[in-house]
């Protein structure tokens, strides 16, 4: 695997010295998410080639890739003149994506509702995946155009909650440019904790083959709550992660999540140390 982490993860440093800064730390990729790093815009018109040159000379001088460029915004937004300019947005990014030198698009997969919140009962209907179907497809259409990849994270807050469900979108969408983000831990919560490796198994073998980005972090259960940290740092067990992506997917970017400055390089050796066994 190529390590990386979300650069925003990072510490808050100019761009330029936060790139080096994560270099030093012996990472190779960021995930970049341009409204969460200070300095930076993802303003629709401020979405210039010209932007896209000046970021990508900056990765290009420190050495890292974007492995993702981050746009988390909710494609089952009720509100269709909003939803307008949230499929808009992602339209930019996609071709900024394509400017930058970055062939992932990342988001997850909404809720439908405006404050993009959490209800089981509406958010894992059939209804709600009809609408994300409905409204992602033009996003898939424009990503093809820009040559970038769409890929969605199923997060099991979230409408695409499960494997079955992302294989449902994947199949009927029926398109090359999108795919999956592989984040193990969103597809877990206290519902089916006890189902955890039955889970992430499904995972592998229902979505293995359009996986193209792999995100890692950790967990810890308290209170009922999952609440989230760097990896090795809770009760995760990567063993079968691990595996699938040396065994099935050499070179894959993974970006690790929820670090912080003075943790990220030990969540780094703790990943690479479990991926020799398996080389």
């Amino acid at each position: 695997m190529q390590l990386g982490l979300r650069l925003h993860d990072a510490r808050k440093l100019p761009l330029s010295e936060s790139l080096r800064d994560v270099k030093a730390q012996g990472f190779s990729c960021v995930h970049l998410a341009l409204s969460k790093i200070e300095g930076q815009t993802s303003d629709i018109d401020a979405l210039t080639p010209g932007y896209a040159m000046y970021l990508r000379h900056e990765f290009e001088k420190a050495g890292l890739d974007i492995a993702v460029l981050g746009n988390y915004l909710n494609l089952a937004h009720p509100d269709k003149d909003k939803l307008k300019e949230i499929q808009r947005k992602y339209m930019a990014h996609l071709r900024f994506a394509s400017l930058l030198g970055c062939s992932v698009v990342g988001t997850e997969t909404g809720a439908p509702n405006p404050t993009y919140s959490y209800d089981k009962e509406s958010c894992h209907s059939n209804e709600a995946l009809e609408v994300f179907i409905e409204n992602v497809k033009p996003v898939v259409e424009y990503a093809e155009k820009c040559g970038v990849i769409l890929a969605i994270e199923p997060v099991y807050k979230h409408i695409v909650y499960n494997p079955e469900r992302a294989r449902e979108v994947l199949d009927r969408i029926a398109s090359p440019n999108l795919q999956i983000i592989f984040d193990p831990v969103n597809l877990l919560h206290p519902d089916n904790l006890d189902r955890r490796d039955e889970v992430i198994s499904e995972a592998i073998e229902l979505l293995g083959p359009d996986i193209s980005i792999i995100h890692l972090k950790d967990y810890v259960l308290e209170g009922g709550q999952m609440n989230c940290l760097g990896c090795g740092l809770g009760e995760m067990d990567y063993e079968r992660i691990v595996e699938f992506a040396v065994s099935k997917k050499p070179y894959i970017q993974a970006t690790l999540e929820n670090t912080k400055p003075e943790n990220a390089v030990s969540c780094r050796e703790y990943i690479e140390g479990l991926e020799k066994k398996y080389m």
